[in-house]
């Protein structure tokens, strides 16, 4: 091997300018690849997965008093949501386990459900759970998990909250989730309760008036269904002695743990009642 140091040092110069030049460009390019490796990561989609919440905000934004006097449903579609994974999906169908489709109130309270149902008797639950959503968008989902993978014996639908917000279509929503779940299944429906506390007092009070209009629905429907169970939530906080205020942190989600734990227990209660 030549020896640099019997070079001119003019040459050797040269040579060690090259050589400096050259691990610059490797250090640039390292520096570069690993500020596009950060920039993926950050660009990259989280996963819907039941083992953690998706996006940071539960309330979808309504504007006005709207045709019922509560709003006009905002977008949803970028809110919190919790889905189990197709795997999970299948698991659950395989032991016959129960299926969940649900609003915001659900993406807080469903992994405490999920606990609950496995310590009292070992069942498993897959969830469809998002923010936001009203119960056409829930019944779309039941529709496509139907379709996909088929349903067990329990279907649970905690959804209508949103409905709120247009109650006349609530009504063909029930009637499309329980044609798709069929009379051999069990529908289980838990109704709603409304009466935002952020809100004037006239939109509280058609938040309370739409509410009441849903669960009529429910009602109705329950008649001419008899495989549909409604489970009173709104019956459980009017029943209060104090009302909702222990219940609820704004007056429509669940406060943490008493809220939360009672409607978990009601749903529970209900499914283990058969």
């Amino acid at each position: 091997m030549h020896d640099l140091r019997q070079q001119p040092r003019h040459e050797r110069v040269s040579v060690l300018r090259k050589f400096l030049g050259s691990v610059a460009a490797i250090g640039v390019t390292l520096l570069v690849l690993a500020l596009l490796g950060a920039v993926f990561v950050v660009l990259e989609p989280p996963s819907m997965t039941a083992g953690s919440t998706v996006g940071g905000s539960y309330s979808a934004p309504s504007k006005g008093p709207g045709r019922w006097g509560s709003g006009t449903l905002g977008p949803w579609d970028g809110l919190a949501r919790r889905i189990s994974p197709e795997d999970e999906i299948r698991d659950v169908l395989a032991f016959d386990g129960i299926v969940m489709f649900g609003d915001s109130i659900a993406v807080q309270d469903s992994a405490a459900l999920e606990r609950l149902l496995t310590d009292r008797t070992g069942e498993s639950i897959a969830i469809h759970d998002w923010s936001g959503q009203p119960a056409s968008a829930a019944v779309d989902a039941l529709e496509e998990w139907s379709r996909d993978y088929g349903l067990p014996r329990r279907i649970v639908m905690a959804v209508g909250t949103n409905d709120i917000f247009d109650p006349p279509a609530f009504a063909a929503q029930v009637e499309r989730a329980l044609r798709i779940a069929g009379p051999d299944r069990t529908v289980y429906w838990v109704d709603v309760y409304v009466a935002r506390t952020k809100q004037p007092d006239a939109i509280r009070d058609a938040d309370l008036a739409n509410s009441t209009w849903i669960n009529q629905q429910l009602q109705d429907a329950a008649l001419r269904h008899p495989n549909l169970r409604i489970i009173d939530w709104s019956g459980f906080l009017m029943s209060q002695p104090d009302r909702p205020a222990e219940y609820l942190r704004d007056g429509v989600h669940t406060s943490q743990p008493a809220g939360g734990a009672a409607r978990n227990e009601l749903i529970a209660d209900a499914l283990h009642s058969r």
